[in-house]
């Protein structure tokens, strides 16, 4: 048994980050585990999360095992999951308990919890003391290793515990199983530095590691290959992008590369204000195919609280990078992160953060009542903020939020854009425009895949309606 260890997850030292090219292996012992058998996986949290589950999937698939979408009918049930707020843990731990009455049922079953939450000391002791019928439990630095936990978990019967706690490593090679034939997640690189007060990112992925330029513009030009329109370069702080390698290559060098490549569309997730250099404004700018859509965590409107976040930048260091994005990249869109009722915000410090949207007039953004995350630094903060007050401060700010993106969608009204339909719906298609915009068309399936021009017919809060020109 290997569980995760805080202290040791907080650690950062210069150790180069070792890049391993062959760790992935299914010997003839393990490869046929799965024949006969289904595999469930839930994900939860970001997009990171979603591409480990391709991960996971392909590696299941790799010892035999065939995906359903009915958890009631897998013989094997993974919970990917996000340590980010406490909402997200209650939905898993609620998921836990629906699979101890299934397998009271199906005893058979093997299940197990794996991603963020599987790194929190917390949680993995929580659940040895409390939900013994899982089966497997492993964390975010070790996915490959899952077909021979697997195959103890199997083979022994008893609960398999490995979740390791260091700063980690490059893995390459790893299979996926893609979900989109379309677009896909291309990550460029791993973990975060930054320790933001509020965030349990840096202590659940590890040191801040990128990949090698050259295996990310190999995994594009793949995609490329194989007809892909849209990628979008993941990291947890892409921005930071080539800052631990020894190359001095930048994320604009790396985006001016992929974009060379000619795949259609590039996008990027997520961006951190400090990181964002105007070499990579220049660069969006110049090439058509880097998507003009740009998410800007701002987190707060308020000096005060974003130095209590360690957050590394004032509000005017912030709206100076957002005018030069504005003014430089054509018809770009910018959505935000908002946090309301962090430890001690005050009324000025919330009216700070309105006065802040009042400016950008974000296209979106995602807003969240402070959660405390354990073993964070803001967790031992006093917090006197009342529930209620952050209840009707996060009302407040979604009456703004929803006002601009219902005013920004208005601008596309009886415009024509290039909308990627890449999704089956009902009665029609629906898809991306340039700017992250959704849009549904009425329209058969013929045109799914493709980048097609679309006249924007109806406008709402959140979406469009168009049809194709």
């Amino acid at each position: 048994m290997l569980k995760p260890n805080l202290n040791e997850a907080k650690q950062r030292n210069r150790e180069k980050i070792l890049v391993k090219t062959n760790e992935y292996i299914i010997n003839d012992q393990i490869k046929d585990i799965g024949l006969g058998k289904k595999y469930f996986v839930k994900t939860y949290g970001c997009q990171m999360n979603e591409h480990d589950t391709e991960n996971i999937k392909a590696i299941l698939e790799d010892m035999s095992y065939e995906e359903v979408d009915n958890m009631e009918e897998a013989d094997l049930i993974l919970l990917n999951t996000c340590a980010i707020r406490e909402n997200a843990h209650n939905k898993v731990f609620g998921m836990i308990g629906r699979i101890k009455t299934l397998k009271e049922s199906k005893p058979d079953i093997i299940a197990g919890i794996c991603g963020c939450m599987a790194q929190e000391e917390k949680v993995v002791d929580e659940i040895l003391k409390k939900y013994r019928h899982l089966d497997l439990v492993f964390g975010t630095h070790n996915i490959i290793n899952l077909p021979n936990l697997l195959s103890k978990a199997i083979t022994s019967k008893e609960m398999q515990v490995e979740v390791l706690s260091g700063q980690g490593s490059v893995l390459e090679n790893i299979p996926v199983k893609r979900d989109s034939k379309y677009k896909a997640w291309v990550n460029i690189m791993y973990g975060c530095d930054k320790f933001c007060t509020y965030c349990i990112v840096p202590y659940t992925r590890g040191k801040q590691r990128s990949r090698l330029p050259e295996h990310i513009i190999d995994e594009v030009k793949e995609l490329v290959s194989k007809n892909y329109q849209e990628v979008t370069l993941l990291g947890q702080n892409v921005n930071a992008y080539g800052k631990d390698l020894d190359l001095e290559y930048t994320m604009a060098n790396l985006l001016e590369s992929v974009a060379k490549t000619n795949i259609p569309r590039i996008r990027f997730v997520t961006s951190h204000p400090w990181d964002f250099s105007d070499e990579m404004i220049d660069i969006i700018a110049k090439y058509d195919n880097i998507m003009p859509y740009i998410h800007l965590p701002i987190q707060s409107g308020s000096n005060r609280i974003l130095k209590l976040m360690g957050r590394r930048y004032t509000k005017e260091e912030y709206l100076t990078l957002f005018d030069k994005i504005k003014n430089k990249i054509p018809n770009v869109s910018v959505t935000t992160d908002i946090i309301v009722g962090f430890p001690n915000e005050t009324e000025q410090d919330f009216q700070d953060t309105l006065d802040i949207v009042e400016y950008c007039k974000y296209d979106l953004a995602y807003t969240f009542i402070f959660s405390a995350r354990e073993g964070t630094p803001a967790a031992k903060m006093e917090d006197n903020v009342s529930l209620e007050d952050k209840k009707q401060r996060l009302y407040k700010l979604n009456e703004r939020i929803n006002y601009y993106a219902k005013e920004n969608n208005l601008k596309y009204l009886g415009k024509t854009v290039k909308v990627l339909l890449d999704k089956k719906e009902k009665n029609g298609l629906s898809g991306y425009t340039e700017t992250m915009k959704s849009v549904y068309v009425d329209t058969d399936h013929q045109y799914l895949g493709q980048i097609k021009e679309v006249e924007i017919t109806d406008v709402r809060t959140w979406s469009l309606k168009g049809k194709i020109k």
